[in-house]
């Protein structure tokens, strides 16, 4: 990727970081990236391993839940580090580095990730609608993949209030499981004796592993990375604060997600391990709720909470399934569209469960997603690691010693904990027929991922040890038919021509025509670009990203050589919506002409990837020139 592309373009850097002023106004500035990304350490799968292993072992297992949150702020702040420092999200880093069977292997990999986060979101959400409302859970799974929708109207309504709105989610969640404490009493002393290190029996490798899984989200690694690339960040000084106040949110927020992930074990511990149940299903802890309690507050406070966070950790899951896609393929589609599909390959095993297993297997599926995340994890973080290692590409904020041996440690452990796991499944699985077609499929399967991690982990080290510079691919957003675009000669006709450019090719016809349409003594050429990543579609103008930069860069230049041309020109760059953006800025410029290029796709492609042409001839009251794609043999 070239040094101009940016991550969520239309939201790239563009909130502006106060360089002075108190602390708390200076940490306001940055705050909102960790809050979107530690409601994903609240989600129903969260809930899952939490029940299980309060209910289960008692306080024996908190010690994982505040051991997996040390690791979280570390991760997560590393990965804050890498966004604002090289402008980019691991997916995008990760592109430039590796070879690309490397990429589509890490891009395999995340896409599971994602699935398995959006399956605890799918269980956990119609699991809280049955519970409020009686549907049955294969109903309220249907339900759930509509909440594209409703995802889709808070992100028009701009960043801030959709942080608003996760943060009273967070703050109902949170403020449920504080009644839910309250009415339990547990016994503090014992809490306490729960954070020294143990693990009871093998099963209990099982459940932190889930615990691990459910607190350091693969996903929320390449959502963060992203997200703060929103901070604008022009000289060293400036990098160095928002590195710093990032820290701080991550730290705030995450030991936040950290207390609420305990009040809920806490909650099951003091409630069902005293009473000697066992709650394998998050639907027998609603149920056991009111005749253990005595109260009939506590199973609605639960119901409504698990809502609440099936929610908002909806919107992370979608936005970090966007940066994946667009980072590793470079391939954009509609936001909804891909939201639809994330949604139902997460409910497809969620509807296999519930019609053959029956719903009483839902509790082990949440389980087993949080597992798979923890697998997923390596091949996340052991890029991380080396990116922020890289002295060449950080520069000054390349991270020390000290952070890199803990950061290889968090690794290490990951790695230890989910390998001793897969062997004793794959053991106990085959353990009746050691050399069948199912045990050598699955070694075979294992011996490819142990492949992947190697490389992953050993490649850039020997590169460093041997001194071989590793080259970084340019990726750019756009491809390359931007990089070349023609200047045509024009004829004259209007003073104020705006020129819509995708940068997908075909920009010299759109410029010949309006270069044709320019007054040349009086006219002026408004050079029109809309970023539309996933932070540019969240957080609007605000969005400052490595898409973002790629654009504005771009344009800057195509203005420079129309000028050069003697082309009075200038540029608008637009973030989020192409139709709604392409509107307001020619509404905002009293534009006379607007120029704009055919997509040149029709039928199923207009639904991949929309088309902006036919809205916006509707929206404007000005003529709009439409110029047709090249033909096949170059022709006009």
């Amino acid at each position: 990727m070239s040094e101009t592309a940016r991550s969520l373009g239309e939201h790239h850097a563009s909130i502006a970081l106060p360089r002075r002023g108190p602390l708390w106004r200076r940490w306001f500035a940055v705050a909102g990236p960790a809050l979107l990304v530690s409601v994903g350490y609240m989600d129903p799968g969260n809930w899952a391993t939490d029940l299980a292993g309060g209910s289960r072992y008692e306080y024996a297992l908190l010690w994982v839940l505040l051991m997996s949150n040390l690791m979280a702020m570390l991760l997560q702040s590393l990965a804050a580090r890498l966004g604002i420092v090289r402008r980019r999200d691991l997916a995008q880093a990760c592109r430039e580095r590796f070879p690309r069977p490397v990429n589509l292997a890490l891009y395999v990999m995340a896409e599971i990730a994602i699935i398995a986060t959006d399956l605890a979101e799918v269980l956990g959400s119609a699991i809280a609608l049955q519970l409020l409302f009686g549907l049955p859970l294969l109903w309220g799974v249907a339900l759930t993949t509509l909440d594209v929708l409703l995802l889709l109207a808070l992100s028009s309504y701009g960043i801030r209030k959709l942080e608003a709105l996760i943060l009273s989610f967070v703050v109902m969640i949170g403020g449920g499981f504080l009644v839910e404490i309250w009415l339990a009493d547990p016994d503090w002393g014992r809490v306490a004796a729960g954070l020294v290190p143990s693990l009871p029996d093998a099963g209990a490798l099982y459940i932190a592993v889930g615990i691990l899984g459910a607190t350091v989200m693969p996903h929320n690694l390449y959502l963060h990375s992203a997200l703060v690339q929103t901070r604008r960040t022009p000289d060293p000084e400036s990098i160095r604060q928002a590195v710093r106040l990032n820290t701080v949110d991550s730290v705030l927020s995450l030991n936040l997600a950290f207390l609420v992930n305990a009040a809920i074990l806490i909650m099951a511990a003091a409630v069902f391990y005293r009473a000697g149940v066992e709650v394998a299903e998050i639907q027998d802890a609603h149920r056991l709720l009111e005749p253990l309690l005595g109260s009939t507050v506590a199973p609605l406070v639960f119901a409504l909470a698990l809502l609440a966070a099936g929610q908002s950790s909806t919107i992370t899951a979608t936005l970090a399934g966007q940066i994946v896609m667009e980072g590793f393929l470079n391939i954009r589609i509609r936001p909804w569209l891909r939201r639809l599909i994330t949604r139902l390959l997460a409910a497809a095993p969620a509807v296999f469960v519930i019609l053959f297993m029956g719903e009483d297997r839902t509790g082990e599926l949440l389980v087993l997603s949080q597992v798979v995340l923890s697998l997923q994890l390596p091949f996340a973080v052991i890029p991380l690691i080396h990116f922020v290692s890289d002295r060449e590409t950080m520069g000054a904020f390349a991270v020390g010693r000290l952070v890199r041996t803990l950061a290889w440690a968090v690794a290490a452990l990951i790695v230890g904990l989910n390998l001793n796991l897969v062997v004793g499944e794959i053991t106990a699985w085959t353990a009746d027929d050691p050399t069948g077609p199912l045990a050598l499929a699955l070694h075979a399967l294992l011996a490819a991922v142990l492949l992947l991690l190697a490389y992953v982990t050993f490649a850039p080290l020997l590169a460093r040890l041997r001194g071989i510079r590793v080259p970084v691919r340019s990726i750019d957003i756009h491809g390359t038919a931007a990089r070349t675009v023609a200047l045509p000669e024009a004829a004259p006709r209007y003073r104020r021509i705006a020129v819509a450019l995708d940068f997908g090719g075909g920009e010299e016809r759109v410029l010949a025509e309006a270069l044709r349409q320019v007054d040349p003594r009086t006219g002026e050429l408004l050079l029109l670009h809309v970023a539309e990543s996933p932070v540019a579609r969240v957080y609007g103008a605000e969005a400052e990203d490595y898409e973002v930069e790629q654009d504005r860069a771009r344009l800057e230049a195509l203005v420079e050589r129309l000028r050069a041309h003697g082309v009075r020109a200038r540029y608008r760059l637009g973030r989020g919506d192409p139709l709604s953006e392409l509107a307001r800025l020619c509404a905002e410029e009293a534009v006379e002409l607007l120029v704009v290029g055919a997509h040149g796709h029709r039928g199923v492609e207009d639904v991949l990837f929309g088309a902006t042409v036919s809205g916006l001839r509707h929206r404007l009251a000005i003529p709009v020139l439409v110029v047709p794609p090249p033909a096949a043999d170059g022709t006009r």
